[in-house]
């Protein structure tokens, strides 16, 4: 048995030890590496299941969705059969891309309470805000509009127990008179209410600092992107670990992000093997990175 001054000295040295991990280690103990589906757009509706099963040998655990829609379902799948497709390959839906431009440019909540219903089948933690149509964010006071209406959807998902979040691009860092769009959408919407989604690649790509972003907005961004840059073109996208994005600063301050789930992808400028380079991601984050 250790005595109690043993025990002391052991708790001391562990506790010392525990400062000089990775603030990641603090928001997730386990090795748990996450997928945005968009990655594998070109196989998925050639083959649901025999994809889907691919990502479960490939070292995933998590995924993020994309692709609903109230009529094709999940690329025919209905959520409750997509879930059970989930569940057989050890995958777990915490978030899912759904197009909700119809209720931004009018406000027409169809889509956003089909893309609800859809994420609590899937018992899902999250529905994200992909994409802004052009016509919705001309200028600062679109984005202060913008907000109010994700302020009023983060409030239906509060409500069915889910949480909304901001997935950005690039153009949201584009000057509006003495702002951002992205900084506005950052001030104006609820942070009792919505999160943000930190594409890691758009927010480098367009000049900006992500651990500047967590200095400022601590806990706001739960979920990341992470896909790298090509080397000597930026507008290409990379496998993690080969690319000139250095993540391990940015993983090092996970617990300051607020990050609670992270996916890699591989989007539309980026054409590899997709399962061979989203594989190599994966491997490269488990053994570098967490």
């Amino acid at each position: 048995m250790l005595s109690r001054r043993s025990f002391i000295v052991s708790s001391s040295m562990a506790a010392a030890a525990a400062l000089l991990v990775p603030s990641f280690a603090c928001v997730s103990s386990k090795k748990v590496v996450g997928l945005q589906l968009y990655s594998l757009r070109d196989e998925l509706p050639k083959g649901v299941k025999e994809t889907i099963e691919k990502v479960g040998k490939a070292g995933f655990s998590e995924v993020e969705t994309y692709g609903f829609s109230i009529k094709d379902q999940f690329w025919g799948f209905s959520p409750s059969d997509f879930k059970k497709l989930l569940d057989a390959n050890g995958l777990k839906a915490v978030s899912g891309h759904y197009g909700l431009g119809t209720y931004l440019s009018d406000g027409n909540t169809d889509e956003l309470k089909a893309a609800i219903e859809a994420a609590k089948v899937l018992g899902s933690e999250y529905v994200t805000i992909p994409w802004l149509d052009p016509s919705v964010r001309t200028n600062a006071e679109d984005y202060k509009k913008l907000a109010l209406k994700i302020n009023v959807a983060g409030k239906m998902c509060k409500d069915a127990g889910l949480r909304l979040a901001y997935h950005n691009h690039n153009f949201e860092f584009e000057k509006q008179g003495d702002t951002t769009g992205y900084e506005i959408l950052l001030k104006e919407t609820d942070k009792n209410l919505v999160d943000f989604e930190l594409d890691l690649y758009w927010v480098v790509r367009s000049g900006n600092d992500p651990l500047k972003l967590f200095k400022e907005n601590p806990g706001r961004f739960t979920m990341w992107h992470v896909k790298d840059m090509d080397k000597t073109d930026p507008s290409l996208n990379a496998e993690v670990g080969t690319g000139s994005i250095n993540f391990k600063p940015i993983f090092a301050e996970a617990k300051l992000s607020g990050m609670k789930h992270f996916f890699v992808e591989h989007e539309t400028n980026y054409k590899p093997n997709p399962m061979g380079s989203v594989t190599a991601s994966c491997a490269y984050i488990k053994k570098e990175l967490i």
